[in-house]
């Protein structure tokens, strides 16, 4: 089965968000895995706690504004997500969600499949910590650039 589907992992996604940022990832409770995956109106994607983290997880929406399909984000390093120069903003962030829980309100410039830069806004990056406090990656989630 698919992270896309996996009611496991959106377990893993919507409960850490809960716990961490203190309100819901997903407006309201009857929704699941399929309507964060294909009917989202924002991103959201993961990825692993790889040395050079690797995408687990991207809907469509996080898709359609880097320009990847499913079978060519998965598994793609996560820092390619943003330029070279960007590269080192990014590792702050990371490095604060993993010593913090979350950050908010993160902004920053990301970079298409095509080359497109565009900006993030109004982001949040959460730790993806299961129920039994082990550290399962970091995840996601912004709006779509307009």
């Amino acid at each position: 089965m698919s992270l896309a589907e996996d009611p496991a992992f959106f377990t893993l996604l919507t409960g850490s968000f809960l716990r961490l940022v203190g309100r819901p990832l997903v407006p309201a409770p009857d929704l699941g895995p399929d309507w964060l995956y294909a009917s989202a109106p924002f991103a959201v994607l993961a990825h692993d706690t790889g040395a050079d983290p690797l995408f687990v997880y991207a809907n469509r929406a996080a898709q359609q504004a880097f320009g990847y399909g499913w079978e060519e984000i998965v598994g793609m390093p996560s820092r390619l997500s943003a330029e070279a120069p960007e590269r080192a903003e990014r590792q702050r962030l990371l490095d604060a969600v993993a010593r913090d829980g979350f950050v908010a309100d993160y902004a920053g410039i990301r970079v298409a499949k095509d080359g497109w830069r565009f900006p993030v806004t109004a982001g949040i990056v959460w730790q993806l910590v299961d129920e039994g406090g082990i550290v399962r990656g970091q995840a996601a989630t912004f709006p779509l650039p307009a």
